[in-house]
């Protein structure tokens, strides 16, 4: 009844209030605006554009819908007009997508086609290596690309799901940009956007971003603050020859979130998803600092060949801080919450974590005639470097905690345990060619060969250290016949990498040993089509990637020593079909995405896993949104989403699972000039009905987790362009 009564209350609460005084004065202006305005000019729906390139793609002057894979290119103007403020919310826009541990106040966990992405080899950044464990700002970034599917010759070892590549913002004229914004509960904040060309013939160019917010979510003990600071520039040193750089600076200081759980043998309902568990009076804030710069050198040998040379760096420096809740000793459950609500609670604190990304790419691409056929070729190396170094780590038990959040327990005894630092390098040699077979006829072809070297060593100096090397091959070919003026069907197959080492613990028998490669494989048959009004494209894949497991009598315990064996153990094989479209009827834009996964383990050692989902993964999702443009107020813009995840399981033996959920969200978009300044205000209403589910369930570090929906939220905002 409590529930129904909550519910009922949406028009009346006075969390609306801020929503309404936005729109009364955004009528207000628009009304005032009809007489002092300039004439508006044409409005351009946001959408991905018929031409749009994805550079993740790896066939970067090509545009997308002749490219032969899928992938999604969602521009700054998209993810502004839908609130996305983290990389967590891109779940929101396309269907093969999901949430995989996405948290508040932590680095974002993405699963693409139902593989979780390595935060560590699966994110680039204007085509670079980058390292995503840490908060990663959009104020500075011009678009957000996702691979879907094996990246064997995009990167040398990744998770098969793809990748995610981060587009900069560059010079590209006079821009003079600036925002402010405020979304529930107290959230504030400001951006500036500047850029110009100057000098002789414009040569050199110039593009700052700044942001400052104020977090303050409707999660309870959250609060805190990010900064942003972003220079990008270039010199045009000839017709040929163009340098670019760019730094960026960023700060995160927010408390993080930790999940619920089962409770015992059931799955509890949702709770309120403003209950944060981590409201210790002990608790602090994660801080995420980071440090990120590129050169990039472009030269035009002559009319078919141009070399580049890119060299990026990434410094990070994070306190990671949790009070943890982990298990139930009094039940002898270690992987949920207890039967009455309460759980163990810990405090975790790694003080100090610094990462440094280094990567140098230098390649050439060009035309050329070969066995009288054209060639688009490219050829190149990327040399990367990575390092991990840690101080020891506070994981201690502090006490009984509640899932309502309202008890409180003393701090631990803060005694230090040893942590693990890592040293990983990389040389990537690589080739790719589109070969124009006949007319309408393309072969694509592409090879990366990795040369690893990666090493570990204990923060105490414990014999625990491990060191390898590892070489890796990945190919990708790929054939695709234009059936019908801009109307495609293709097929590829490619092969993707992973590289695991055991740990070099007493419990292993084969302890401090690397691990043959874990070689993964996707087949792919898509189709794309686009004409004046309607793109769309459907794909059909079927990815296999083996499974390594820890099996042996006791794969828990040091003490007794040679019980444990860590080994290959089957596949994980996700067979799937996934679509979407842009459909433009007149005042009327239509957006729709859809997947059916069917993901299931394979050739297990216990038979009872065999035919099971993985955890965590829907095996359906379907995203859609609407658009309408207002004619009898030009500039105004209506909007609806929904979005709707199937079930997913929460144990890996299928005893349990979340049901499905379906959220719908509204929102405006409103462009005018006024004294020759063009203002877009935004507004939305995210989770319009305020519906209450399980978002989704990882089993993360040896325990079953559950994360809520987020409850009902506003947001509004106003950009100055002038």
């Amino acid at each position: 009844m409590a529930a129904a009564v909550h519910r009922s209350s949406f028009f009346i609460r006075p969390a609306l209030h801020p929503i309404a005084l936005a729109c009364l004065a955004l009528m207000a202006c628009s009304a005032r605006a009809q007489a002092v305005s300039d004439a508006l000019p044409v409005i351009t729906v946001s959408g991905q554009a018929p031409t749009a390139r994805a550079e993740v793609g790896g066939f970067g002057a090509v545009p997308l819908a002749r490219t032969p894979l899928s992938a999604a290119v969602l521009p700054e103007g998209d993810l502004k007009d839908r609130g996305a403020t983290r990389i967590a919310d891109a779940v929101s826009l396309d269907a093969a997508v999901s949430d995989s541990y996405n948290s508040q106040g932590y680095w974002d966990f993405l699963s693409v086609r139902g593989f979780v992405l390595d935060n560590r080899f699966n994110y680039r950044r204007d085509g670079l290596p980058i390292n995503a464990e840490t908060s990663i700002p959009l104020d500075n970034k011009a678009a957000l690309e996702v691979l879907k599917g094996t990246s064997g010759i995009q990167a040398g070892t990744s998770a098969p799901g793809g990748l995610v590549n981060l587009v900069v913002k560059r010079p590209e004229g006079r821009v003079r940009s600036a925002e402010l914004g405020w979304r529930s509960r107290h959230t504030v904040g400001a951006a500036a956007d500047l850029g110009e060309r100057f000098g002789t013939d414009e040569r050199f160019g110039l593009r700052v971003n700044a942001a400052y917010e104020h977090l303050d979510s409707p999660l309870r003990s959250d609060t805190g603050h990010r900064r942003l600071l972003a220079v990008a520039g270039d010199w045009r040193l000839s017709p040929a020859t163009t340098v670019e750089a760019e730094v960026e600076t960023s700060r995160r200081s927010q408390p993080s979130q930790p999940a619920f759980s089962l409770l015992g043998d059931t799955l509890p309902a949702p709770t309120d998803p403003r209950i944060n568990l981590n409201n210790q009076r002990w608790s602090q804030p994660v801080v995420m600092e980071a440090l990120t710069a590129s050169l990039r050198m472009r030269h035009q040998v002559d009319a078919r060949w141009r070399l580049t040379a890119h060299l990026g760096t990434q410094r990070l420096a994070t306190d990671d801080r949790l009070a943890f809740p982990y298990g139930c000793d009094a039940e002898g459950n270690y992987d949920r919450y207890c039967s009455d609500g309460s759980f163990d609670l810990y405090e975790y604190v790694s003080d100090d974590e610094h990462r440094r990304t280094h990567a140098l790419d230098l390649h050439v691409d060009g035309n050329v005639q070969l066995g009288g056929m054209p060639h688009t070729l490219t050829a190149g190396v990327l040399f990367s470097r990575y390092k991990a170094r840690l101080e020891d780590q506070i994981y201690r038990w502090a006490g009984i905690g509640t899932i309502d959040g309202e008890t409180q327990v003393p701090p631990s005894d803060r005694r230090a345990a040893p942590n693990t630092n890592r040293t990983e390098r990389s040389t990537e040699f690589y080739v790719r060619d589109t070969i124009e077979l006949a007319p309408r006829w393309t072969a694509w072809a592409g090879l990366r060969h990795t040369r690893l070297h990666r090493s570990t060593d204990s923060t105490s100096g414990d014999p625990e250290a491990t060191d390898y090397r590892q070489s890796v091959t990945t190919p990708w070919l790929a054939l695709s016949h234009e059936f019908l003026p801009r109307h495609m069907v293709y097929v590829s197959w490619g092969r993707g990498a992973e590289s695991d080492v055991v740990p070099n613990r007493a419990r292993y028998t084969n302890a401090g040993q690397a691990l043959p490669s874990l070689k993964s494989r996707q087949v792919e048959l898509g189709l794309k089509g686009q004409s004046d009004s309607l793109r769309w494209g459907v794909a059909y894949f079927d990815i296999k990637r083996p499974v390594t497991s820890d099996l042996g009598t006791d794969c828990f315990d040091d003490t007794t020593g040679d019980t444990c064996t860590r080994q290959f153990d089957g596949n994980a094989h996700h067979r799937g079909l996934e679509g979407g479209a842009t459909w433009d009827l007149g005042a009327w834009r239509l957006n729709t995405s859809a997947m059916w996964l069917h993901a299931r383990r394979e050739g297990a050692a216990d038979a009872g896993l065999n035919g099971k989902r993985p955890v965590n993964v829907p095996g359906h999702t379907v995203k859609a949104g609407v658009e309408y443009r207002v004619d009898a107020l030009p500039g105004l813009r209506l909007a609806a989403a929904m979005v709707h995840e199937g079930d997913r399981m929460v144990l890996a033996d299928n005893s349990v699972r979340i049901p499905s959920w379906t959220r719908f969200d509204v929102g405006l978009v409103h462009q005018q000039r006024v004294a020759g300044t063009t203002l877009t205000w935004r507004a939305g209403i995210d989770n319009l009905t305020d519906k209450r589910a399980w978002r989704e369930s990882p089993f993360q570090y040896g325990h079953a987790y559950l994360y809520p929906l987020a409850p009902r939220s506003f947001r509004v905002s106003l950009q100055a362009d002038l």
